[in-house]
């Protein structure tokens, strides 16, 4: 089995927007993708093993699309198709390295919260191969210097964790694990100088999985992914957006959805808003939708507009309402309250600071009553 693309992470979410991608490229037209996916296990989840043996046995599974756009009610099955190898790291680790001295051509993740940790136990001796490092970036580590010590091809690395320039991180970090275990001057200037770290933007609700490999998505999907002069994408598709302003999304989504998030969730908290209730109840509750299309109309879309941004904010607005008002996404309000303070400085913040640096005339008092709101009110459960 050959694979031009190499795959880390077997989640939900991959299925539903990467793999997706791949599998209807294909299906439109053949030469839109560079060819079928290997998808590795890197965790010993059982869940993630369970999708690991759907997947060998049956080579498929089932995308359900439910939601709203504009007007329509979508609900539709899509057939996935696009990984044709799965394998896992610890199993499978000198056929992954076999897989990588030449066959691959691009590589994809999604590692989660911890992909990025770096662990002790993986140390200079691992550049032998015989042992399976236990950290995602050690693991690129040695399979990048099997492939430089092979002969092949810099290659292309398209993570999608939701780290702010998450190519960049990711190769200053497994740049370090290199230089820290001594491999070599010319290894790390194919690291850092030769293989292509692209920045990219993920976006969509994957809101459910479908057991044992399966999953449920919102219709709305977007990977904005910066531009760098030969990179290699897994596929062409409506949904990929290949731009040199790779920001400009990055602060639609930040202080659109994610800013109307944190204050549905502020409104939630402050007013003892009931334990399960989601995303929708909220909307539907007038009083609280009422308070954050004032946010969007008098906070917000006055600084995309003295940024010379105000069709593509509206237009994207209208997108995040329809997602917002999805009857079948259970995004609970709950799931999305972690961390809210937290959240609170990072996505209002910014855009009250945008508005000083344009010496925009808006007094922001939502916005700013919400970040000095340091004591909100837990809901009973």
């Amino acid at each position: 089995m050959s694979n031009p693309t190499l795959q880390f992470g077997t989640s939900r979410f991959l299925q539903a927007h990467v793999d997706l991608f791949v599998a209807e490229a294909a299906r439109a037209q053949p030469s839109k993708a560079i060819g079928g996916i290997t998808v590795v296990q890197t965790t010993s989840s059982a869940e993630s093993r369970a999708r690991i043996d759907a997947l060998r046995a049956t080579g498929r599974y089932p995308v359900r699309i439910r939601g709203r756009r504009r007007d329509e009610t979508i609900d539709v099955t899509v057939e996935c198709d696009a990984i044709t190898e799965a394998l896992h790291a610890n199993d499978d680790w000198q056929l992954l390295r076999k897989r990588i001295a030449h066959d691959v051509r691009t590589v994809v993740s999604n590692t989660a919260d911890s992909g990025y940790a770096l662990f002790p136990e993986d140390t200079a001796d691992l550049l032998d191969g015989q042992r399976t490092p236990r950290g995602f970036a050690a693991k690129l580590a040695v399979l990048l210097h099997e492939r430089h010590r092979a002969g092949g091809e810099p290659i292309t690395l398209l993570p999608c964790e939701l780290i702010s320039r998450n190519g960049d991180t990711l190769r200053d970090l497994v740049v370090s694990v290199a230089r820290g275990w001594n491999a070599g001057d010319a290894f790390v200037d194919y690291l850092g100088s030769r293989c292509i770290w692209v920045n990219s933007l993920v976006d969509r609700i994957v809101s459910e999985p479908i057991l044992p490999v399966g999953a449920i998505a919102e219709p709305y999907a977007l990977w904005a992914i910066e531009r760098q002069p030969g990179m290699v994408l897994p596929c062409e598709h409506d949904d990929i957006v290949v731009t040199d302003e790779l920001a400009h999304y990055e602060r639609l989504k930040l202080l659109m959805l994610n800013l109307g998030h944190t204050m549905l969730v502020e409104s939630w908290r402050t007013h003892d808003g009931a334990p399960d209730m989601t995303v929708l109840d909220a909307m539907r509750h007038a009083p609280w939708r009422d308070a954050l299309e004032t946010v969007w109309q008098d906070e917000v879309l006055p600084v995309f507009d003295a940024l010379g941004q105000q069709v593509a904010a509206r237009a994207y607005l209208a997108d995040v309402r329809d997602r917002f008002e999805n009857p079948f996404l259970v995004h609970r309000l709950a799931d999305i309250a972690r961390n809210h303070d937290e959240k609170k400085a990072r996505r209002l913040q910014p855009v009250i600071e945008l508005a000083r640096e344009l010496r925009l005339d808006i007094g922001q008092e939502r916005l700013r009553g919400a970040l000095a709101s340091d004591t909100p009110v837990t809901p009973a459960i």
